[in-house]
């Protein structure tokens, strides 16, 4: 019931459309100033002539990578804070309705989304290191470490909360109510999820075929949110895929370069690293979660009919 709950709310489609202008002029604008003001401080005026994401990477890595890592963060925390005020205030939905679709949140579910990209993160890397040592170079030094530590765990769980509530909460409950059924806002979230990272410097590295990887992550993310009926997986899945990669390993070709301890110094290729993640690792994911929480009735949660529950009262004056 995580997208028919969304009913108690007010959903108007012009709500969500000025929600959503709300919401990118907060994160892309305001959130971008503090960015800006300091690329303008280091740059100077040329940085206006520049256009391809390979110049605004050059002129980001003229910053420190840690200023970098907190102004570019800061941007998704401006636009979480203006998303949660446009479901609190535009809408007049209570966050827990907008994060799951139990009495209160489970935050058990949410360290054990946590849990296992985390472990699989820090096994897949150790075994990568162990395999090719001479593609990794030892980039620790403690006290850079440490910064980038305090940043990104305050500022990563804004960044990655943004992204599900805006696309696993926000969209999903209001595509769902507007199509009437599951399997539209399921795979357009995934779309428009994968296509926020066009402008990764990965894709100019690897090619559009990286997008595979992208919106195959939207897919899982979406898939989590639907069978487990809240957003709880997905938030703790995507914070701990986030932050440890941004702890563990950096190159020179990511969003977030930081003071990781190790830097990935080989050549990236895009072929099975990304078909590995999304058809057989992603499978294996959803497996312990669905034996974990007792998923069944696949076929209704993700691909069933969107209607208004007899139980709820539905009321513009809510």
């Amino acid at each position: 019931m995580f997208i028919e709950q969304a009913f108690k709310a007010k959903t108007d489609w012009w709500r969500y459309l000025i929600g959503m202008i709300i919401v990118f002029i907060a994160w892309q604008i305001i959130g971008g100033l503090p960015l800006m003001a300091a690329i303008i401080l280091e740059m100077g005026p040329e940085i206006f002539t520049m256009t391809e994401s390979s110049d605004m990477m050059k002129v980001l890595q003229t910053l420190d990578s840690n200023v970098a890592f907190f102004l570019l963060l800061l941007m998704f925390a401006v636009g979480l804070g203006a998303l949660l005020l446009v479901i609190r205030l535009l809408h007049q939905q209570p966050l827990v309705e907008a994060t799951t679709s139990r009495k209160k949140v489970d935050w058990g579910r949410f360290f054990f989304g946590f849990g296992i990209i985390a472990v699989f993160t820090i096994v897949a890397t150790i075994i990568d290191y162990n395999l090719r040592p001479e593609d990794f170079l030892w980039n620790f030094d403690l006290v850079p470490f440490l910064i980038l530590a305090a940043i990104a765990v305050i500022m990563v769980p804004l960044q990655t909360s943004f992204e599900e509530y805006l696309f696993r909460g926000y969209l999903m409950q209001g595509l769902g109510i507007m199509a009437g059924n599951k399997w539209f806002p399921l795979i357009v979230t995934s779309v428009l999820f994968g296509s926020l990272h066009l402008w990764n410097p990965e894709v100019e590295k690897l090619g559009y075929v990286i997008m595979i990887y992208y919106i195959g992550t939207g897919l899982l993310l979406g898939i989590m949110t639907l069978m487990d009926e809240g957003l709880e997986l997905a938030l703790g899945f995507h914070f701990g895929n986030n932050l440890i990669g941004a702890l563990l390993i950096t190159a020179d070709w990511t969003a977030f370069q930081t003071h990781s301890i190790l830097k990935d110094v080989s050549e990236p290729t895009a072929g099975f690293d990304i078909i590995v993640p999304v058809l057989i690792v992603y499978p294996i994911f959803l497996f312990l979660m669905a034996k974990t929480y007792r998923w069944t009735n696949w076929k209704e949660r993700l691909f069933g009919r969107v209607t208004r529950p007899e139980s709820i009262n539905y009321s513009e004056e809510i």
